[in-house]
């Protein structure tokens, strides 16, 4: 055999071993077997988790037990919709000693101000709660049609203003890296920021950051096996003395 031949041997053997251990890695994360991100190496041990309906019933009492802080819940979307597991999730995350806060998914086909009346209407305030979280993402057709960033804004700005009158405190803003980029970029909302980021940390100023997407814990049983992971960047004394809902006497 020529030396050409066995050279063209020897790098398509290593192509196809290449091939094979990106795949076999990918398959290993996707299945929640390894963790891209460490964040604990980088000093952040206040750790939490988010749900939604997607998690189905949960026993909070084991959830609560593996070494998490903090949980945010799902409450609300758009003008009308409400988890389907909010009312047992509120009840029974109260029993732990988790912090817990509750999220609303902002939708792009609903003015703002009808989107803060449906969570206030559903999320009353409690002595400790964590601010309240607007989730504005791409989905659907906008991923592909997005709306322009000023109609965005707008509407998003009528939502932070409700809720801040509600709750006597700025919301959390959860979003992607794209959403960001294409609406929140240069000009980020006066808000603590929650961005998801699941192969490094993320950069700018984060306070809360969505570090892994396929995390097994127990105590959960619905259609979705994987459960998000989160920290907030900064010790547990200071996540205990941070920003809470104000609470009328």
């Amino acid at each position: 055999m020529s030396r050409r031949k066995k050279a063209i041997i020897v790098i398509a053997a290593l192509f196809l071993f290449c091939v094979i251990g990106a795949l076999s890695v990918y398959f290993l994360w996707s299945g929640g077997y390894i963790r891209i991100n460490h964040p604990e190496k980088k000093g952040y041990t206040v750790k939490g988790v988010d749900v939604s309906g997607y998690q189905g019933e949960i026993d909070w009492a084991v959830l609560s037990s593996q070494g998490i802080d903090f949980a945010f819940i799902k409450a609300t979307e758009g003008s009308v919709h409400t988890d389907e597991f909010l009312e047992k999730n509120m009840k029974n995350s109260g029993n732990t000693g988790l912090r817990t806060g509750y999220y609303h998914f902002f939708s792009f086909e609903s003015k703002g101000a009808t989107q803060a009346e449906n969570y206030i209407s559903h999320v009353p305030a409690f002595p400790g709660m964590l601010p309240p979280v607007i989730d504005v993402e791409l989905y659907g057709k906008f991923r592909e049609q997005p709306l322009d960033r000023e109609t965005v804004r707008r509407e998003l700005a009528d939502m932070i203003g409700a809720l801040k009158e509600n709750y006597g405190c700025d919301p959390i803003i959860y979003t992607t890296q794209s959403t960001y980029d294409k609406y929140f970029e240069g000009d980020p909302p006066d808000c603590d920021l929650w961005l998801r980021n699941v192969y490094r940390e993320p950069a700018g100023d984060w306070t809360f950051w969505q570090y892994d997407a396929h995390t097994v814990l127990d105590g959960y049983r619905g259609e979705e096996k994987f459960i998000d992971m989160n920290v907030f960047r900064g010790t547990k004394e200071e996540f205990e003395n941070y920003n809470t809902v104000e609470v009328s006497q």
